[in-house]
């Protein structure tokens, strides 16, 4: 199955969950995203692989024009829906992938992408797509959880999340971020890091983990190297923690 079919797939059966989800409907990285778009009153904003929409529902209050945009035409229902009951007219929502944005150059005055990228088939295309779509002088965000620089932890990281989820495609270092930033012309600021606990069981019920997949999980864990174990917080119920940042890039 092609990469994009299969997240279409592995999400749109889960898009109600990933609305109702607290660890993505929740954070100061949210909290954020609106104080941006209210210093933007006129602008138009592009939710880069909206997920459950919760970007999209920070920043429209507050900007002209908002376009929810994601693979799955079953998430995008779910946002609509959602958007609809809070009265959000200026939230419109569009299917396609993040490789080939359906709009004309320079669009939209902010590119936001949440917990998205990793998931990208080819995150280089996306990042040159939304350097195209933007205004000249508007601004890229990313939020998403990141790599850390050592292998030992990057290779346990990427391990437990294609296990259970097998469209995953990777958490970048950050290292790799700033430079596939530069790479598509954006100039990259430092990036704001901070950690979430993921609970073990909704994290693998949330996207439907098969049980062989999830003891696979809970395996891994218990097997990592203490520096491993330590460096994610693995807890005895498995659950752990992850590093998420934030990078604003013009």
């Amino acid at each position: 199955m092609q990469q994009h079919r299969l997240v279409d797939q592995q999400f749109g059966q889960v898009a109600q969950a990933y609305l109702t989800s607290a660890v993505h409907a929740q954070g100061a990285d949210l909290d954020a995203l609106a104080t941006l778009a209210q210093s933007a009153p006129h602008a138009k904003v592009l939710d880069l692989g909206c997920g459950g929409g919760h970007v999209s529902f920070a920043m429209a209050p507050h900007v002209a024009a908002m376009v929810a945009y994601d693979l799955s035409e079953d998430m995008l229902s779910v946002v609509a829906a959602e958007a609809a009951r809070r009265g959000l007219a200026q939230l419109h929502t569009q299917a396609g992938r993040a490789e080939s944005l359906p709009f004309d150059d320079a669009a939209f005055d902010i590119v936001a992408t949440r917990f998205s990228a990793h998931h990208w088939y080819d995150v280089r295309k996306g990042l040159a797509e939304a350097r195209r779509v933007l205004k000249p002088g508007g601004k890229l965000v990313i939020v998403d959880i990141f790599a850390p620089e050592a292998p030992l932890l990057d290779t346990l990281l990427q391990t437990a999340e294609v296990l259970r989820d097998a469209s995953h495609v990777r958490d970048y270092r950050v290292s790799e971020w700033q430079a596939m930033l530069a790479e598509a012309g954006f100039q990259p600021g430092t990036p704001r890091t901070w950690k979430l606990t993921m609970a073990f069981d909704s994290w693998i019920a949330r996207i439907r983990t098969p049980q062989v997949r999830a003891d696979a999980i809970r395996d891994l864990f218990d097997r990592a190297a203490d520096e491993a174990r330590t460096y994610f917080a693995v807890a005895p119920d498995h659950s752990f923690a992850i590093d998420a940042m934030l990078i604003e890039a013009t």
